[in-house]
């Protein structure tokens, strides 16, 4: 008998990077929340600052807006993974260029604390640690107890306070109460 993963009824907290430079980015970052918060096997806990940042890679294109979201869940990883590529799709994803502009992106960076190297998944993220337009909000929604919580918060300070990074607060969210819907 194959063994499901996870186990019946549990649940596992996992952090997702959102960014967007395509269109209403503010609005399509919203949108995202909105379908993880309302799958029923996904629960929105935190939700960081949205920070403009300067585009990375493919730099002839507009400015990002990044932020960072923990939820709770009980799909495992590659399920999960699979679900963000999902809602991208139905934001209007399309990959043309590498790095390129984008109406969203959904990046799965870390799955409680599983260390996994797949084809069609690494986790914790393989390239996070090198971009600050992902550390810093994450700074703002980790957990105190994860693992990585110091080496996150070390580099998301460094980002912020040498500036070189192209990394700014853009503006503050003021998330819902656990007990409050999405979108009320």
């Amino acid at each position: 008998m194959e063994e499901r993963f996870p186990p019946d009824g549990q649940s596992f907290e996992a952090y997702v990077a959102l960014g967007s430079n395509m269109g209403d980015r503010e609005q399509l970052l919203m949108q995202a929340i909105g379908l993880l918060d309302r799958d029923p096997a996904i629960e929105v806990r935190r939700v960081s600052g949205i920070y403009e940042t300067d585009p990375v890679g493919f730099t002839d294109q507009p400015a990002f807006l990044n932020m960072a979201i923990a939820i709770r869940t009980s799909l495992a990883p590659i399920e999960l993974l699979r679900k963000l590529l999902e809602y991208e799709l139905q934001l209007g994803r399309v990959r043309q260029v590498r790095w390129g502009p984008r109406t969203i992106d959904l990046d799965l960076l870390l799955y409680d604390n599983v260390r996994m190297d797949q084809e069609e998944l690494t986790l914790p993220h393989p390239r996070m640690m090198e971009r600050s337009f992902v550390l810093v909000p994450l700074n703002d929604v980790i957990v105190l107890s994860h693992t990585l919580r110091s080496v996150v918060a070390l580099a998301a300070g460094s980002a912020l306070r040498d500036g070189k990074e192209g990394i700014a607060l853009w503006k503050t969210i003021n998330w819902r109460s656990a007990s409050e819907p999405f979108g009320s």
